[in-house]
């Protein structure tokens, strides 16, 4: 019996994994530039994902403290104006409830 005749005792289905038997073998070739650059941009991608993160947190957290700045130093700047203001509406508003109350002209 010749050996082009003999079927191989264990042939593998598409199910099956095969596991190459050394590093240098056909089944087991050395990634391809491509894939390492590939793998590069993934990681640039995830670099930049995480930084961008970092960076809305940071921004978030230091607008916030800067609206609230903004906020204070106007709010102190109109305090006069406002108390001016308060006072003269406090004044007329008197003044009118005072006048329905006390018509002019009686004894």
């Amino acid at each position: 019996m010749n050996s082009a005749s003999v079927a191989p005792r264990f042939v593998p289905t598409l199910t099956d994994v095969v596991h190459p038997v050394n590093a240098s073998s056909p089944f087991n070739p050395k990634p391809a530039e491509a894939e390492v650059q590939y793998n590069a941009a993934q990681l640039e991608d995830q670099l930049i994902h995480r930084v961008m993160q970092r960076v809305d947190l940071i921004l978030e957290k230091r607008l916030r403290e800067a609206v609230a700045q903004v906020i204070l130093s106007h709010t102190q700047a109109l305090e006069p104006h406002l108390h001016e203001e308060i006072e003269r509406v406090v004044r007329e508003s008197v003044r009118q409830a005072l006048a329905q109350e006390l018509p002019l002209g009686s004894p």
